[in-house]
């Protein structure tokens, strides 16, 4: 394994990750950035630092002999006690729930007759480090059992009959790569620190990373062995921070400092609150102070806060440095006269010399700080020029410089987009109108095994139970009643003796769900001259961009299409990156002819190399136009073979004034589909959804 202290840079990612492992109530590290960046590396080379772990022999539940969990389903089994090192579990994307939280021991229920728990990845996590890569791809409800389990410590389990609770306390950590997706709001809250990474772009760092990575390929032993001693002076400072967390003190002016610096960013809810002062705790125990001072508050704050501030959907994780240090300059520091003395009159003989009120902190309030104790780094100088490239890049603690504030812009100035979303920028765009909270657009029909999501119907291994049938093939998701009821009427002819059932293969029955999906919504827009005038293209941003936001919300893939003059471009390939769209569309350029014919044609070819890609999630397409063409063939019979393709159509007509020529809504049963005015996509605006028919 890759040595902790061998990676180069990362800074931000590191104290973050320290930070956790001195006090686990913190409640995890969300690791977001660009691929290549070592986000994986570094979290798995974090697990050979942490102390021992004191478990009971026979308890698949890793109790701790002092304190063994009074409700664990191994209790009865207990023997003596054994140390192994902690664990890192990791998480697959494509785990099923019952591999998260366990599930019932099938072979033995059926075989024995035994109605027996068998132990998901949480328990295995337990008192260890859980790391999801790629936590945004997960499915939703897992990511919902998983974050619930890190916040209450424990693991409830009430399933197949199985009812069960075992105690769930670790490391989360999840990494993700912005241009995939994002979580939802609501996730990234439950997350208690987040960190971005970027690799950097100093040559000279980049080489070191190289350098390192090739040391270690050709020969891991050696490489581990010079690194050792760093890693284990690492592993000794957590085990003392640790001991040293319970006797830090949490002032009362550093307190009003967390509260005034949560309020002044107006986070949701107090979580904000209770993990930065937990993580300024644990920054203090790490530098080895016992009580937490305002740059504790300062670095707990920059990990905590970026995520949990109000933001557009499209806006990304961010901290304004300027506003951070006036809210804690706004604190009064403690003393005679600050906001704890006494009522009565001023007292103009305060001194100001050493035991005066100015003589507190660096900032002038809590207790002086000794020379000899320097401030934990700080997250926000080094956030955006960390990593190197692979997955293997590191460093030590004094390998990179700082060199940019970690409050970066919204990533859609940082999304790489494609050249020709490049070339559209160049060029004059109208700016975009009101959005709104669009009403869903939905594929007709229902899908099996479709991409997760929230938008479409589909029968798969998530979702609402509603019914069984025969495996078609591998069996995903095992109905135990209705397999139970199928063998049933055999068991006497079989012979069956004893407990137990005898089952044959036609009697395995799979468990039908059904739930929702995740489409890939292709916008077709007209940007031609009739579609021009400002007003009118602005409203008609205006609509695309409360789509794009509802199809980020419902996890959709999304990919744009403009059509003007003579031909019609691919802004943007299809992506989960819904943010990119969003900019692309922005500075979208209008004016010239309208062919229609191109741009129903460009989706076409879209639509049929994405099949091939991602052959499970359909298909939804978005016709953004008044129905006009006045360059290039008759639309009917591009519309002819888009129909082909299978996807599903809405035209939006943007059409206005008093005449109407109604040629969008003609271009709508042309493609089979529906045809909706521009103010219909409010949610708002009727009371039913569309239904493609």
């Amino acid at each position: 394994m890759y040595p902790f202290s061998a990676v180069v840079g990362l800074d931000d990612l590191r104290l973050a990750l320290l930070v956790n492992a001195v006090s686990p109530a913190v409640g995890g590290v969300l690791v977001r950035g660009e691929k290549g960046t070592a986000k994986s590396t570094i979290v798995r080379a974090l697990a050979a630092l942490l102390p021992p772990v004191e478990v009971v022999e026979g308890c698949r539940f890793s109790c701790a002999p002092g304190d063994p969990d009074p409700t664990c389903p191994d209790r009865a089994a207990h023997g003596v006690a054994s140390e192994r090192p902690a664990r890192l579990v990791e998480l697959p994307v494509g785990a099923s729930e019952d591999r998260l939280v366990g599930s019932l021991d099938l072979e033995r229920a059926l075989t024995t007759g035994v109605s027996a728990y068998e132990p998901g990845l949480l328990a295995s996590a337990h008192r260890g480090v859980l790391y999801v890569d790629e936590v945004n791809l997960l499915h939703d409800h897992l990511v919902d059992l998983l974050l619930d389990a890190a916040a209450l410590g424990t693991s409830y389990v009430e399933r197949e009959g199985v009812s069960v609770r075992h105690a769930a306390r670790f490391l989360l950590v999840g990494t993700m790569n912005p241009e995939e997706g994002e979580l939802r709001p609501q996730l990234l809250d439950r997350f208690g620190l987040t960190v971005e990474v970027a690799a950097t772009r100093d040559p000279v760092e980049r080489a070191e990373v190289v350098r390192r990575r090739l040391a270690y390929e050709a020969d891991p032993s050696a490489f581990g062995a010079s690194w050792a001693a760093a890693d284990a002076t690492l592993a000794e400072r957590i085990a003392v921070a640790r001991d040293l967390l319970p006797k830090v003190v949490l002032s009362d002016h550093a307190l009003r400092e967390i509260t005034t610096v949560c309020a002044a960013f107006d986070v949701d809810g107090l979580r904000a609150d209770l993990v930065t002062a937990k993580a300024a705790l644990a920054l203090a125990a790490w530098a080895g102070r016992s009580e937490v001072t305002t740059e504790d508050v300062r670095t707990a704050a920059r990990l905590a806060l970026p995520h949990r501030r109000r933001r557009t959907p499209f806006e990304a994780p961010g901290l304004d440095e300027d506003q951070l240090s006036q809210a804690l300059d706004s604190v009064q520091p403690e003393g005679p006269d600050g906001p704890d003395a006494p009522d009565g009159p001023e007292r103009p003989d305060a001194p100001d010399g050493p035991d005066g009120p100015d003589d507190g902190g660096p900032d002038g309030g809590g207790p002086p700080r000794a020379a000899s104790d320097e401030p934990p780094p700080s997250p926000g100088a080094d956030a955006r020029t960390q990593g190197g490239a692979g997955e293997a890049d590191g460093g030590t603690p004094s390998a990179a410089p700082s060199a940019a504030p970690s409050a970066a812009p919204s990533d859609m100035s940082d999304e790489p987009a494609p050249s020709a979303c490049a070339e559209a920028r160049t060029q004059e765009g109208a700016d975009v109108g009101e959005t709104f909270h669009a009403r869903r657009l939905e594929v007709p029909g229902v899908s099996r095994d479709g991409a997760a999501g929230r938008r479409s119907r589909t029968q798969g291994a998530a979702g609402r139970l509603t019914g069984a049938r025969v495996a078609n093939g591998r069996l995903q998701s095992l109905h135990l009643t209705a397999t139970l009821r199928a063998a049933a009427p055999h068991q006497r002819a079989r012979g069956r003796q004893g407990a137990g059932v005898t089952l044959r293969a036609g009697d395995l029955r799979e468990a039908v769900r059904e739930g929702r999906e995740g489409n890939l919504v292709l916008f077709v827009v007209d940007a031609s001259g009739s579609m021009a005038a400002r007003q009118r293209m602005s409203a008609v941003k205006g609509a695309v961009l409360s789509l794009l936001t509802d199809a980020y919300q419902r996890r959709d893939k999304v990919s744009l299409v403009s059509f003007r003059g003579h031909t019609a471009d691919l802004l943007l390939p299809p992506t989960s990156s819904v943010d990119a769209a969003a900019a692309c569309l922005t500075d979208l350029p209008t004016g010239g002819r309208t062919p229609l014919s191109a741009g129903l044609l460009r989706a076409v070819e879209v639509l049929r190399v994405e099949a091939v890609r991602d052959p499970a999630r359909r298909a939804l397409v978005v016709i953004v136009t008044d129905g006009r063409y006045t360059s290039g063939p008759d639309p009917q019979l591009a519309a002819a073979h888009l129909v082909r393709t299978g996807a599903a159509c809405v035209v939006v007509d943007c059409e206005s004034g008093p005449v109407r020529l109604g040629l969008a809504s003609d271009l709508g049963r042309s493609l089979g589909g529906v045809a909706l005015r521009l103010e219909e996509l409010s949610a708002d605006a009727l009371t039913s959804v569309v239904r493609a028919a």
